[in-house]
């Protein structure tokens, strides 16, 4: 093993390591939806029951279900030893830091370059710094898929858009990705043939299996959703709480905190078709830099975070692990591009911290409203802006090639 290779392999394990212990040990059960809502989908799929996304509706998407039931069949040799929820906990860290090694032995490879090498310690610290929430979640699963199809899309652009659509079809961020692969890359029709044929064979599976009334179940599913605590839109509605004005309860159809205040039912409305106004407006703005000949190694890292994280700024929901979604655009930003990587990977790596901070460091604090972690959650949402505006200054920024 080439001598440079070897911290980076050490921290990356130790890093999650410790990563996956602090889960057992932080407050407010960072680990809560892996035990308490993946191993009981993952058993009813497996004991007979209800196939959450075939038999009955579900907001992820349906191949979700299949690392959850991997990480049972994995827990079971030991379920003596620890129990049942135990084992289940072991296995799914198990199961996430190994897909994570795949995709990490893949970036640095037998001699990284030199933006691999950053690259790669990135990933780790991003991972240190945003706690168990990196691990503890389906969105982990989905980090390595987002990895490995961005660094295969240079060289084998179907294979990479075939994970890319692998990983949306586990949580749809992914899908990101691939439109800016579509945008920016020479070999969009590949791309968009592979994206299609993948879909395609998931979409005839799933028929056969029965899932014909619940498809597309994972996006109805979402357009009832309230305003959750974190989302960036909910932030005033914190503040007016702590003015008496407003009010933050738990949601047992969803299972989450949302807000409640003057107004929220329409701005939860709203958010919705103002996501896809910004996806269009940033892949329009992306599509006229690629028409004009922009190099796909200059325009893919910026599209596909600004994408990603118009995801995440317009989201009624704000879900701590949607941190885990910046992750894999920024390490494809530093292998391709290193020069103009490093301000939007130090923000990004300030938001993993603070996420932390919040949850789940201060997250009962947080639905209490008090001062010190909804003015964190405040700089953290505005901070996303932030990010989004970068991306788009990024884009705005990319050369096109002079034409003689």
């Amino acid at each position: 093993m080439n001598r440079r290779i070897v911290p980076l392999w050490a921290a990356f394990l130790a890093v999650h390591a410790v990563t996956a212990w602090l889960g057992w040990v932080y407050p407010s059960q960072p680990m809560g939806d892996v035990v308490l809502v993946y191993e009981p989908w993952a058993t009813s799929a497996l004991t007979g029951g209800t196939i959450v996304g075939i038999t009955e509706p579900w907001v992820y998407p349906q191949l979700a279900l299949v690392p959850m039931m991997l990480a049972k069949a994995i827990s079971l040799p030991f379920v003596g030893l620890w129990g049942p929820s135990a084992a289940y906990l072991v296995a799914w860290a198990v199961l996430v830091t190994g897909l994570d090694a795949i995709a990490f032995a893949m970036l640095v490879r037998r001699r990284p370059s030199g933006p691999r090498r950053v690259a790669a310690w990135f990933w780790t610290a991003a991972v240190l710094l945003l706690g168990p929430i990196a691990l503890y979640r389906i969105d982990a699963v989905t980090v390595p898929l987002a990895v490995t199809g961005g660094l295969l899309l240079v060289r084998h652009p179907a294979v990479g858009a075939a994970l890319l659509t692998l990983g949306a079809w586990i949580k749809v961020w992914p899908g990101a990705l691939v439109l800016a692969a579509l945008i920016a890359a020479r070999s969009r029709l590949r791309v968009l043939a592979t994206a299609a044929a993948v879909s395609a064979a998931l979409i005839v599976v799933l028929f056969l299996l029965g899932a014909d009334q619940h498809l597309f179940a994972f996006l109805s599913q979402q357009t009832g959703r309230g305003l959750q605590v974190e989302a960036v839109a909910a932030t005033p509605y914190l503040w007016a709480a702590r003015a008496g004005a407003a009010s933050v309860g738990y949601s047992f159809e969803i299972l989450t905190f949302q807000v409640d205040g003057p107004g929220v039912a329409v701005v939860s409305a709203v958010l919705t078709p103002v996501m896809a106004v910004a996806v269009a407006a940033v892949a329009a703005l992306a599509a006229v830099k690629s028409f004009r000949g922009a190099a796909f190694r200059r325009l893919f890292p910026p599209v596909a975070l600004t994408l990603v994280t118009a995801l995440i700024v317009t989201n009624k929901v704000g879900s701590p692990q949607f941190q885990t979604w910046l992750i894999a655009p920024i390490i494809l930003w530093f292998v391709y591009d290193r020069a103009r990587a490093g301000a939007p990977a130090a923000l990004v790596l300030v938001l993993c911290g603070l996420t932390c901070l919040i949850y789940p460091l201060s997250y009962d604090a947080l639905l209490r409203t008090e001062l010190v972690p909804v003015l964190l959650l405040t700089v953290r949402n505005l901070l996303l802006v932030v990010l989004f505006v970068i991306g788009i200054r990024a884009i705005i920024r990319t050369p096109i090639p002079t034409r003689r």
